[in-house]
């Protein structure tokens, strides 16, 4: 904390009032969230948590009304009534029925809805994780300088694993669900 001389404490000389000089920012920042004012910052943190309960919320609510999901599920040619194949779209849950679960025929349209709304959890969930890091961040900064691990680095390793795993996982999403929409 600086000493701002023209603040002046009548009390007593022990009392005196230190006063922060506003930083200047640096240039690009610490981090890109820095470049927001906090109030702002926190309000969209919130949002994007509210946003990714939410999503998870309906998905969970779509599992359970379908039975399971698409990926879970599958896409395959049946064999129609009058002797042709024709392609089926398959949702399935585990454990919701037996071990396996059993799997529901559904619309191609809400076979794909099932699969992307899969696929939109990784990205609303490491939304989450990392709207809830920016706002620990000061915190974890301020109780992690002294360890084997700093704040900086824990808060930087922490981010990178959240986007990278679920990048990867939704990379696997997304390649088996083009596989199987254009299979049957």
């Amino acid at each position: 904390m600086l000493y701002n001389s023209a603040v002046e404490s009548s009390r007593h000389p022990a009392l005196e009032l230190e006063i922060a000089e506003p930083r200047p920012a640096a240039a690009g920042g610490l981090c890109p969230v820095d470049r927001l004012p906090t109030r702002r910052r926190n309000q969209i943190c919130i949002a994007i948590i509210a946003v990714g309960a939410l999503n998870f919320l309906a998905y969970t609510a779509t599992y359970a009304i379908l039975g399971g999901d698409a990926h879970n599920g599958e896409a395959r040619l049946v064999a129609a009534p009058d002797g042709t194949a024709r392609p089926a779209y398959f949702v399935r849950g585990h454990f919701i029925h037996n071990l396996r679960g059993k799997a529901t025929e559904v619309s191609r349209g809400l076979w794909i809805y099932s699969y992307l709304h899969s696929m939109s959890v990784f990205i609303t969930s490491a939304a989450m994780i990392i709207s809830m890091l920016v706002l620990a961040r000061p915190h974890i900064l301020a109780t992690m300088r002294d360890g084997w691990l700093g704040g900086r680095t824990f808060v930087f390793t922490f981010g990178g694993l959240v986007i990278l795993v679920p990048s990867a996982a939704l990379l696997m999403f997304a390649r088996d669900f083009l596989i199987q929409l254009h299979g049957p």
